[in-house]
């Protein structure tokens, strides 16, 4: 009994030496997930690249040395390792959970644009995932709202300079408006603290892209998220009807 006992110890020793040989990487990612989970990331962030010196290829080392430098904030690294994670993975549910990582660091870094793409990229690869769904339907709206703000924008400065074309030719057609050229250079300090349109039109609008208040609820995302679609949907089949006809009407009459 002891003698079975030694070599049962024995084997399970040389299968542990066996697996440390062939996955040397472990260790040091089990080491970077305990640093990760007391929130030392930075820490963890050593431990993975570690884990890389010993073996490059390691979709887990990789996977969440993209997690702790998100933690870092360091989004721009996150983004581009997670893009890469997506492009070399062979395994759907990886490359689609590497595009769903890819969008959020691009979101914290306001490339709205580029985050949806991202979440696109994952529902094209796992549609049932919900929390790309309403990530995908809020950037969505974001953009919407960022769309139809600019064009308000635009509406106005134009509104504002056809009113001080419309004022300037006033001005020039009204002999009373300016009776005095001569009171005005005399007071060099008329214009001084004035409200100078041209000049306000010139300076930068204060302060940057903000994130909404509010949230938008899980059957919201659902429905734009059914929208959008519907509408991807319709473009295709136009798509493939204008294929059908071209090739329809590619024959020769003999």
């Amino acid at each position: 009994m002891i003698r079975h006992t030694i070599i049962t110890c024995l084997l399970l020793l040389a299968a542990g030496m066996a697996a440390g040989q062939k996955y040397p990487e472990r260790r040091d990612i089990r080491s970077g997930n305990k640093f990760y989970g007391k929130a030392e990331y930075s820490e963890a962030e050593i431990s993975y690249r570690k884990a890389l010196e010993k073996q490059p290829d390691s979709y887990e080392a990789n996977f969440n040395l993209a997690d702790a430098l998100y933690k870092q904030k360091r989004y721009d690294e996150a983004a581009g390792l997670n893009e890469q994670l997506a492009a070399d993975s062979a395994r759907l549910d990886n490359a689609a959970s590497a595009y769903f990582n890819q969008g959020n660091a691009l979101f914290q870094q306001r490339k709205l644009q580029e985050a949806l793409e991202a979440y696109k990229n994952s529902l094209r690869l796992n549609p049932a995932d919900m929390e790309a769904k309403f990530n995908y339907a809020y950037t969505k709206k974001l953009l919407d709202k960022d769309k139809n703000d600019q064009n308000k924008n635009d509406q106005n400065k134009d509104q504002n300079k056809d009113n001080r074309n419309d004022q300037n030719k006033n001005d020039k057609n009204d002999p009373n408006q300016n009776p005095d050229k001569d009171q005005n250079k005399d007071n060099p300090d008329n214009n001084q603290n004035g409200n100078d349109p041209d000049k306000q039109d010139q300076q930068p609008p204060s302060g940057g892209q903000q994130p909404p208040q509010g949230s938008m609820s899980r059957e919201e995302a659902e429905r734009m998220l059914d929208a959008v679609q519907g509408s991807e949907d319709k473009t295709k089949k136009k798509v493939d009807e204008k294929k059908a006809v071209t090739v329809g009407n590619s024959g020769k009459n003999w």
